[in-house]
């Protein structure tokens, strides 16, 4: 029985404070965290047919409670242990049997933000932090994240209990960071929820170019930690960045699911409330807090968004804020952006001077990026003999088979051009 969205929209939200409370009460994250996921299980099966409780969260919090318990009834067989088990049980079933336990007690508050510190500690790599913040945060089973990024569950299982062990061998406490740490920490958090919308707005591999079940699960998130840190400019920026990316998700593909260029997408589909909302967030934004790389790159789909043709788009304001970008947070991926901004504004040869600062740049090596974007502006410059070998290139360099077809296609297309005029 698939689960409805309703009910799944309310999982997700509870998945969070269910496991933060069950966390600060009885630490053991990675015990806690598999209670949690057992009893989203529970709710996403009895749910649907017996109906949504009258108090959901303290009904998870009740079943996690008692799956934890059986746990630890199960790993503490010695039976020097025993006492202690008992009188552990007896306090959980005083928590669970006392006052409802979806009520507020002194101490429970809402824990997302720490757990998001959590799961992003530097003790993890990348891939782990997204997978740990997917499924203790996100409220994701481990399948559902594995079909989200191509791998078989099992791997995903895997790298799920790795980054639990990880976790526990740190000695990483259930709390903020301390000061002193708090701003890297978020850095890592607001990259982390920036990589899980990359990867559902163009996937990195398989047969689909987006997956808006990532994104919206990235927007969801982005929109709670703007909630829990309102005052945080990078915050609010990337919770822009996001609403203007994916406002033009109805617009990027067309019959068989074609990629549609930015240029070439009929902006009439583009969702105007997510404009707006993230247009007023990034201006907003702008005005007390000093400029971060999120609220740059928000900026510039703001500038984008506000160009009813691509026509009317007010390059030379883009070029100004790619160049902005690249003395915040300079990396290979700003410098191709702001070449095609360059090559708007000042022509295509500049542009492509630009991007031959790139050719010896290790992290570009074999990327399909630079050679898509390198195609794209000798086409601009009126060569398209060496326009359709880089898209050729570009084209067996991506293992998205969306963006491999669109590439072949410009390919193509020129090819055809040069029939016409020889």
């Amino acid at each position: 029985m698939r689960t409805p969205p309703a009910v799944e929209d309310l999982l997700r939200t509870l998945a969070p404070q269910v496991l933060g409370t069950l966390v600060r009460r009885h630490g053991a994250f990675d015990a806690c965290e598999d209670a949690v996921q057992e009893a989203l299980l529970a709710a996403a099966v009895q749910w649907p047919g017996d109906g949504v409780p009258e108090h959901p969260r303290g009904w998870l919090l009740t079943v996690a409670t008692r799956r934890l318990t059986d746990q630890w009834r199960s790993e503490r067989a010695r039976r020097d242990r025993e006492a202690a088990v008992f009188a552990r049980d007896a306090v959980l079933a005083q928590e669970v049997e006392g006052p409802g336990p979806d009520e507020e007690r002194p101490g429970d508050r809402d824990d997302t933000l720490t757990l998001l510190f959590l799961c992003c500690h530097p003790a993890l790599s990348p891939p782990s932090q997204v997978a740990l913040t997917l499924r203790a945060v996100g409220g994701l089973t481990t399948a559902q994240i594995a079909r989200a990024f191509l791998v078989p569950e099992a791997t995903m299982a895997q790298r799920v209990s790795r980054a639990k062990q990880k976790i526990r061998a740190a000695g990483a406490r259930f709390a903020l960071p301390p000061a002193g740490e708090r701003d890297e920490r978020l850095r890592a958090v607001l990259h982390v929820l920036y990589l899980i919308f990359n990867e559902g707005y163009t996937a990195s591999s398989g047969p689909d170019l987006q997956r808006a079940d990532l994104t919206a699960e990235a927007i969801r998130l982005a929109r709670a930690l703007h909630g829990l840190l309102p005052g945080d400019g990078e915050a609010a920026g990337l919770l822009a960045l996001m609403l203007l990316t994916d406002a033009r998700r109805p617009a990027r593909t067309g019959r068989g699911g074609l990629l549609i260029p930015l240029t070439e997408q009929d902006r009439t589909l583009w969702r105007r409330d997510a404009i707006e909302e993230g247009t007023a967030l990034i201006t907003d934004a702008l005005t007390w807090s000093p400029p971060g790389p999120y609220q740059v790159q928000a900026a510039i789909a703001a500038v984008h968004a506000e160009a009813r043709r691509p026509e009317d788009t007010d390059w030379a304001q883009v070029l100004a804020l790619y160049r902005l970008l690249a003395h915040l947070s300079p990396n290979p991926m700003v410098t191709l952006n702001e070449a095609v901004a360059l090559a708007m504004v000042s022509g295509p040869s500049a542009g492509l001077d630009l991007l031959r600062t790139l050719d010896g740049d290790d992290r570009m090596a074999g990327h399909h990026r630079l050679a898509a974007v390198r195609a794209h502006l000798l086409e601009m410059a009126g060569d398209p003999e060496a326009a359709r070998d880089a898209y050729r290139e570009a084209a067996r360099r991506t293992t998205s088979l969306p963006e491999r077809r669109y590439l072949e296609s410009r390919a193509v297309r020129l090819n055809g051009e040069d029939n016409e005029h020889a």
